[in-house]
């Protein structure tokens, strides 16, 4: 797996260091080195091609703390993070949203924790490490910490492995070992990491209706081989099979099946995730695989209550599945750069923030009730902000109960105003954070701008034109839905696609407003109701228009997906033609008349680029860089 590095220096107790390195290799190390001067560990470092693990002497843990640290899928570079009271010549720590942000000999003004002793520093920042090894200072207490605080006083991005239900404990002295190895005797590990493998917090449907026996489906899976990418295989066929029944089903009966299929199908989506926990098998491509299939297994279900409810003689059935995925697709646009905010906030020194104000009363009270664990308000909290076993349970229920004409308008509705809630009080927490978040990567990639928009400049702020560019696309539906046909419609979509195209005006302008991180969701917003506009006004089979939105919207779950897993951007990006060069082909279809032929032969054109770029990305760039497919890695870091 990698290289273990036991630094037995500065430790008081003189702990021998033999303990730790057969648990290093019982973890999985490759090789396991005791050094006692920080120059020949800065010279591993230097050396090194792979992750490189560091502890102490003086920790005392089950072997599956150290392989949980050596496998976090966090980040490149965890430290182990204990409650334990932290000794005067330990490094207490300071964490927000599971990044170290304060850590030191002197503690911070309010510490979450203290280092446990132990890290695992990533491929990028062994030069980092390299360096503060050649000049850890001297001091009281082991070396490690000072090294540790060495290495995230250079910004080395931290992330916190904190311990769960199995033990680990520093000492100081013989009694303080005896201790320790009793309270990790008295834990059976193999049963901890069983019930570790569920998230410790979850939403309220999954956590009181999935997550009370799914770890009995993922001990079986374990037991048979069937790792994550085949658990989320599996539970796409249920999701599929429940979308079929739900559009195809005239009666009670299908609709009952497939309502109990598509809680399977939740189910195994849990699962697949647990699988990844349980077995220690992670990988980008299972956590982008995870992404991916989880937002088109949400939307062909959309399909199938769209077609379900028109075979039940509701004429706009259709238009209720465009409107939903457009709905959830906008809102996870905002979910995605509001979590990215959040992490850079995180990042920030202790007292950066700017206090007062409504924006900072809100982030106060919503970390109030977050703490609040198990409270009422903390599950209204989590269940108010529909999230997806929310959105399912409401699915099965009412197509069970009711039809997939009810199915569809709970979630639109419950989604609306979910979606008002959230971007509410995000805005305002936002504008009190004041923190930049497309200026830390590249703005354009994740705006998806074209050749075109990307030389126009950056004459203007990006924000208020992309909001612009939304109304102007939403004007258009309007208009579309109106009854606005022949000349005048295509007038309208030649005014309408000058507008949204000016919002490529601030392409190349810094994006570091307090809300610009809004600006990929708004764009979004424009490209699906202008699509929408179009197929409305040009009378295209909503089916169709379904088809091309369900195509975009993989595209930019594509995106945001790579964004979370720290990979780079698709193989074929320009080939997609950005959302200006998407729009001004189905502007020119829509004005010559040719908008039933663009629809689908755009969509077409689209899925057979993306699932290129998929194969490239995923399996053969890997491939001729002497690395195993991605494909026979599993893993799925993402799973519910």
């Amino acid at each position: 797996m990698t290289l273990a590095v036991v630094l037995a220096a500065g430790d008081p107790a003189a702990m021998p260091p033999e303990r730790l390195v057969e648990q290093w290799r019982a973890a999985g190390a490759r090789e396991v080195r005791v050094v006692a001067d920080p120059d020949e560990l800065s010279a591993l470092a230097a050396a090194a091609t792979e992750p490189v693990l560091v502890s102490g002497t003086d920790l005392v843990a089950h072997t599956a703390v150290l392989r949980h640290l050596a496998t976090s899928p966090v980040g490149p570079t965890v430290a182990l993070v204990l409650t334990d009271p932290v000794h005067p010549d330990r490094v207490a720590v300071r964490e927000d949203r599971g990044q170290v942000v304060e850590s030191g000999s002197t503690p911070p003004a309010n510490p979450t924790g203290g280092f446990g002793g132990a890290l695992r520093v990533g491929v990028p920042d062994l030069p980092a490490l390299a360096a503060v090894a050649r000049t850890v200072p001297d001091g009281p207490g082991p070396a490690v910490d000072r090294l540790f605080a060495a290495l995230a006083a250079t910004g080395t991005t931290v992330f916190a492995h904190r311990v769960r239900l199995l033990v680990a404990h520093r000492v100081t002295d013989a009694a303080g070992l005896t201790a320790a190895e009793a309270a990790v005797a008295a834990v059976e590990e193999d049963r901890a990491e069983l019930k570790l493998s569920v998230k410790e917090r979850d939403d309220f449907f999954t956590t009181f209706f999935v997550s009370t026996w799914s770890p009995y489906v993922t001990k079986f899976c374990a037991r048979i081989g069937l790792g994550p990418t085949g658990v989320t295989a599996v539970s796409v066929l249920f999701a599929f099979a429940a979308a079929w029944l739900f559009a195809y089903g005239d009666a009670r009966l299908p609709w009952v099946v497939g309502a109990v299929l598509l809680y399977l199908g939740f189910m195994l989506d849990c699962v697949d995730g647990q699988v990844a926990r349980y077995t220690r098998h992670f990988s980008a491509w299972g956590g982008w695989l995870d992404t991916m299939a989880d937002r088109a297994k949400e939307y062909v279900v959309y399909a199938g209550l769209g077609a379900g409810a028109t075979l039940g003689g509701y004429e706009y059935g259709w238009a209720l599945a465009i409107a939903a995925i457009t709905l959830q697709t906008v809102r996870h646009m905002t979910d995605t750069w509001y979590g990215v905010l959040h992490d850079e906030a995180a990042r920030r020194p202790a007292g950066a923030a700017p206090s007062g104000g409504l924006g900072a009363k809100l982030s106060q009270a919503s970390n109030r009730v977050q703490a609040d664990t198990g409270s009422v308000s903390y599950w209204l909290k989590r269940t108010v902000v529909f999230p997806i076993g929310e959105r399912w349970a409401l699915i099965s229920l009412t197509v069970a109960l009711f039809n997939p004409l009810v199915s569809l308008v709970a979630v639109l509705a419950w989604g609306v105003l979910a979606f008002a809630y959230t971007l509410a009080l995000r805005t305002l927490r936002a504008r009190s954070m004041r923190v930049p978040v497309l200026t830390t990567v590249d703005a354009v990639l994740y705006r998806d701008d074209g050749p075109l928009v990307r030389r126009l400049g950056w004459a203007a702020r990006p924000l208020p034109l992309a909001v612009l560019a939304a109304l102007a696309a939403a004007g258009l539906l309007g208009a579309a839905l109106a009854g606005l046909d022949g000349t005048a419609f295509r007038v309208a979509v030649a005014a309408a696609v000058l507008v949204v195209l000016a919002a490529g005006l601030a392409s190349a302008r810094p994006h570091a407003g307090a809300l610009d991180w809004l600006v990929p969701a708004a764009l979004r917003a424009a490209e699906y109701l202008f699509v929408i506009a179009v197929g409305v006004g040009a009378a295209v089979s909503p089916p169709l228009v379904f088809a091309l939105l369900l195509v975009l919207a993989l595209h930019h779950y594509d995106l945001t997906a790579r964004l979370e897993k720290r990979q780079a951007a698709p193989p074929l990006h320009d080939w997609t033609l950005g959302w200006d060069g998407r729009l001004l082909v189905l502007s020119a279809a829509a004005i010559a008349g040719f908008a039933s032929i663009a629809l689908p032969t755009l969509a077409a054109y689209l899925l057979v680029v993306l699932l290129a770029s998929v194969t490239l990305a995923w399996v053969t760039v890997p491939a001729r860089a002497g690395r195993p497919a991605a494909g026979a890695a599993e893993g799925a870091t993402g799973g519910r």
